[in-house]
């Protein structure tokens, strides 16, 4: 494990605890006496820091290995049409009214991602000559299935059986951590951990396209094989995600640009320092929807989105004075 990862690490120690504590009712361990405090770290808070963990490290590492596939430093996870069609599945479970149950709401969402996951496999996929269908169709295709995602998600809302269900739907999809528990970690920390055992072994192909398509299969890259490892790590963290918590957008796209300039800027050297950051910010900033000073708690989602849009706005003027569209990936 290099110097960074190391730092990362170290920090995510100590930003556990902290968060630990840190609510609208604080925890002093100095006074371990407090009324409730166990009942409120281990069923309340434990469960949140952990979920924010694997969903912050599923998508920084998505994201690391998205941009390092399309060589395209604005790619974001949720260009693969995975997240929309994991919460086109949430939205029609709650329009059906079956998120009353623990799992059904997950099930739908996951089902929508096993959907995108095989849509994309079948339109960009292996070939019959052997070779997968290039990145411009993979990303024509998860452009395609995100928009049809997109528009069958506003028709279900729009016939939601009651004004309450289209509140319920639209708030779901805000994004939150509120009111997770241990289910929704035994249903996403197992899924992100395979995503991100896939994503890691897709680095070394990631590594071979910087010299383009057609060096890396001079190389030996088998274009299939990266494709299938990049549509199930993906489609496991993205999807895993959205199925416990809505869309939290932004941290794919923010992350791998923050830790790049510390690295050799080799995407297979990217994805671990990404998912180590992903997880510290989304449980930092977690931690600071819950301790806001407001009357309900703010939606995770739209507190990264707040961060995030100034922050593309940001990358889109330096790309516009570089004289490539690279970002420097390579």
């Amino acid at each position: 494990m290099n110097r960074l990862n190391l730092w990362l690490l170290a920090v995510l120690l100590l930003a556990v605890p902290a968060s630990l504590l840190a609510g609208k009712v604080w925890i002093d361990p100095l006074h371990p006496a407090m009324p409730n405090a166990s009942l409120i770290l281990l069923e309340l808070r434990l469960p949140r820091a952990l979920l924010a963990l694997a969903l912050g490290a599923g998508l920084g590492a998505a994201g690391a290995a998205m941009q390092g596939y399309l060589r395209n430093p604005l790619a974001d996870p949720g260009l693969f049409g995975i997240a929309p069609a994991a919460a086109l599945g949430a939205v029609l479970a709650l329009s059906f009214g079956l998120a009353t149950t623990t799992w059904a709401l997950p099930l739908f969402a996951l089902i929508g991602a096993g959907g995108a996951m095989a849509l994309l496999s079948l339109i960009a996929g292996r070939q019959a000559d052997g070779q997968g269908g290039g990145i411009a169709l993979f990303t024509l295709a998860g452009m395609m299935i995100a928009s049809l995602a997109g528009a069958l998600m506003s028709l279900a809302i729009s016939l939601a059986p009651s004004p309450f269900a289209q509140s319920e739907i639209v708030t779901w999809l805000m994004g939150a951590l509120t009111d997770r528990g241990w289910p929704e970690v035994w249903i996403a920390a197992p899924l992100t951990l395979a995503g991100l055992v896939l994503l890691r072994l897709a680095g070394p192909g990631l590594d071979a396209l910087i010299l383009g398509e057609a060096a890396a299969r001079s190389l030996g890259l088998d274009p299939g094989r990266l494709q299938a490892l990049l549509i199930g790590g993906v489609g496991l963290t993205i999807g895993a995600g959205v199925a416990v918590a809505g869309i939290i957008g932004f941290v794919g796209l923010i992350v791998p640009h923050l830790m790049r300039p510390f690295t050799d800027r080799r995407p297979s050297n990217l994805i671990v320092p990404s998912a180590l950051a992903g997880a510290l910010l989304l449980l930092v900033a977690d931690c600071l929807c819950r301790v806001l000073p407001l009357v309900s708690e703010l939606r995770l989602g739209i507190a990264l989105s707040l961060v995030g849009a100034p922050f593309f706005l940001v990358l889109l003027l330096r790309l516009r004075r570089s004289p490539a569209l690279d970002g420097g990936l390579g």
